[in-house]
């Protein structure tokens, strides 16, 4: 095997907004006529598409819930969270990021975003940051029909990479995830796929425990140790 591409996760691992999603979404609640409840947001949400944790909320508060409310609800956000982000000098990102891809496209490996954000979400944030051109694929959440910890974000991922560069003859096994949830590591898992565990939003105790690899920082990534594991005989 060769490590052929690394597929990252959007929200805790390029753009430290976590803080900003979760006062939205209690916002949203509160215009529901709902409180949010202590945890919730981290047990329902974080590493999750909207539109998983919007629903997974409002049908255990025992709403009704249809499509057509939930889009509504993720409009609306998406409209405030592209406000936030305009109002924002620089975005906040994480240590080590920029290096990190730098260094992957020095050695010719591919990249791609698996995130539960709307594809018009990250994509403005990676414009923002000018790191767009380093990512081949981008999929978000409106690409699938389910959220993480399904696999099927990291699936299509590995299809349009392959559709894109066949003559790399990508499978899950040449892939790396970088993920910061347990939703997210199981996802990419599923998927047959290694995976980074970064610290940004849970101890690294537990993404030590979940991932192949842990690390606090992004800039603790050893790239050429990663490399050579998978250069090993399987």
């Amino acid at each position: 095997m060769t490590l052929k591409a690394v597929l990252f996760d959007f929200n805790g691992v390029i753009i430290k907004d976590e803080a900003i999603h979760q006062r939205l979404i209690e916002q949203l609640l509160l215009e529901e006529n709902l409180r949010s409840k202590p945890k919730e947001y981290k047990q329902l949400c974080l590493g999750r598409s909207d539109r998983a944790c919007l629903t997974d909320i409002l049908n255990k508060r025992g709403r009704c819930v249809t499509d057509s409310l939930v889009t509504e609800l993720i409009a609306r956000k998406t409209q405030r969270y592209r406000r936030e982000l305009e109002a924002m000098g620089s975005l906040p990102t994480y240590p080590g990021l920029e290096d990190l891809i730098f260094n992957l496209k020095a050695a010719q490996i591919k990249l791609a975003v698996v995130s539960g954000a709307l594809r018009s979400e990250v994509e403005l944030v990676l414009q923002r940051m000018q790191l767009i051109h380093n990512f081949s694929v981008i999929i978000g959440g409106d690409d699938i029909t389910v959220s993480k910890p399904e696999p099927d974000g990291y699936l299509l991922a590995i299809e349009r990479l392959r559709e894109q560069f066949p003559h790399l003859d990508l499978q899950a096994g040449d892939c790396l995830a970088i993920e910061d949830t347990p939703a997210g590591i199981q996802a990419a898992k599923r998927a047959g796929i290694s995976v980074v565990g970064v610290a940004n939003t849970y101890p690294f105790h537990m993404m030590q425990r979940q991932s192949n690899w842990a690390v606090d920082y992004l800039s603790d990534l050893e790239l050429d140790r990663v490399k050579q594991v998978y250069a090993r005989p399987q």
